[in-house]
């Protein structure tokens, strides 16, 4: 039989950061949980940041998987939206990371073509596949789905991922 491994996807955002928990034995998936974490709006960005960074090690230390998968950060024409995105995104790495999980990370198109096929599909198209891939899943915003979609994404490259992160170490 299989070792069962569980996994973690974040999706970061400083306003949401979405999580979703999965276990990947063989061939199986099975979802465990998802949400998201927000902070709050009226308090600065250290504050902010310190929000995310305990929800996320909490949500590490309840669910306590594996491996965790993160998506890697866009950018857009938006240089202040791109930098408090990485900012999050320092926060989505350095959590698991402290928790001493192995982090990998994953492109937008990656993720979307191992879920739906494609690299350029929609949104709407990976939360139905994500709910085809995992009934049981319950999440409670796209972020969420996302970062089930994340998860799913790693489940689907992670031999290949660990195997490089060796080669590369």
């Amino acid at each position: 039989m299989a070792e069962t491994i569980r996994i973690i996807g974040i999706d970061p955002g400083l306003r949401r950061t979405g999580w979703g928990v999965i276990d990947f034995s063989g061939n199986r998936l099975q979802f465990v949980a998802a949400g998201t974490l927000s902070s709050d709006a009226r308090c600065d960005l250290a504050s902010r940041l310190c929000q995310l960074y305990k929800g996320l090690s909490d949500i590490l230390h309840q669910f306590m998987p594996h491996e965790a998968a993160v998506e890697h950060v866009f950018v857009n024409k938006d240089a202040t939206a791109t930098l408090k995105l990485g900012q999050a995104r320092a926060i989505a790495l350095l959590a698991p990371a402290q928790a001493n999980l192995p982090v990998f990370e994953y492109a937008p198109n990656k993720v979307k073509k191992s879920v739906i096929g494609v690299g350029h599909g929609a949104k709407e198209q990976i939360h139905m596949m994500v709910k085809v891939l995992l009934p049981r899943a319950e999440f409670d915003s796209s972020d969420a789905a996302d970062a089930l979609a994340l998860a799913l994404c790693h489940s689907t490259h992670r031999t290949s991922a660990s195997h490089y992160a060796r080669i590369t170490a």
